[in-house]
Parts: structure tokens; sequence; C-alpha cells
């Protein structure tokens, strides 16, 4: 199974990003994740635009060939970053058929906030079922994330680890019942 994993953060050292690492590091045992790192390349959408730009396409053909989506937010301004809203825009497009239409889809987040990015989350599931994406209603929310992951990049909370890795395994099953 191909899990893509995509940070709304551009921040370098950013806490979401450092989650997607901890999923690849502890969780997905049985997938294979790759983190997809060009949200800053993706230009503003712009439907006039003569073709589609190539980091959109890059984007989209990993969604296509991704199994399921993992995507980590920051919350700004107790919303979505507007770089992942942006993806998410030229994503959705050509609206009938995008790429994110049946795709399984987990959204967590961590914030140095203590609400652990739950508004941005929120928000991502309603933008994820608007495209037509299969949002699963699982969250993760990892507040003080500033103090949340260790030196070797794992979360020091058992409790935090775990759940992290049962999302995971809720989207491993939810492929799985999509296939049969």
């Amino acid at each position: 199974m191909r899990l893509l994993a995509i940070s709304g953060s551009l921040r370098r050292g950013s806490y979401n990003a450092a989650l997607l690492d901890a999923v690849a590091r502890s969780c997905a045992r049985t997938a294979d994740v790759l983190v997809w790192r060009g949200l800053a390349t993706i230009p503003a959408y712009d439907e006039d635009l003569p073709a589609t730009p190539a980091p959109v396409a890059e984007l989209r053909q990993e969604i296509e060939r991704a199994d399921a989506v993992l995507i980590a937010t920051p919350e700004y301004n107790g919303s979505i970053p507007g770089a992942l809203k942006n993806a998410l825009d030229w994503a959705s497009r050509p609206f009938p058929d995008n790429c994110l239409r049946g795709k399984p889809v987990a959204v967590i987040g961590a914030s140095t906030g203590m609400f652990g990015a739950r508004w941005a989350q929120a928000e991502l599931r309603k933008v994820l079922k608007t495209i037509g994406a299969s949002v699963l209603p699982d969250e993760l929310p990892v507040a003080s994330a500033q103090d949340a992951f260790t030196a070797e990049g794992r979360l020091r909370e058992p409790r935090l680890a775990t759940a992290l890795c049962s999302v995971i395994a809720e989207l491993l099953q939810q492929i799985e019942r999509d296939a049969a």
C-alpha cells in the first residue's frame, strides 16, 4: 500500500512534518509512506492559466498513485494554511473526476497551542469532503508541539504515539475495505 503524506506547513523544522516523519518511522509498517514536500512550489490557483503547472501535475499524479492520503496541518488564524488550501484547490480540478474523489484521507495536526490544531483539522475535513474525498472521522490533535517530540523524532507521550498509529491503522483498513 502506498500512503501519500502531506504537511500543511512550509516551515523548516515544522511540527507537522515531524508528525509525518513519526508516522513513517513508527506506524506504517505495512505501507510505503511518501512524504511529499512540494507544497511551496504550487503556484496560486488560476483557472485562466493555459496549461497545468508542472508542480500541480506532480501533486495530482502523486495523489492518483497513492492508495490513501494523510495530511498533517498546523492551525493559522483558526483555519488551515493558505498554501495547503491552494494545493487542494488545484487538486480538486477538474471537479467531477478530481484525483481526491473517493480517495481515503486522514487528517491530523500539531500546533504550539493547547488545542492541537483542532479547528484547522475540522476545516480541512470540511474542504476534503466538499472535494469528494472519503475522509476518516478520526482526529489527532497534538498540542504544545514544541514539547511533543523526542530528539529522535518520536512522540514523547505513549498515548499520542498509540493514537497516531491507530489513525494510520484505520486509514489502512479503509483502503482494504474499499478494495474489497
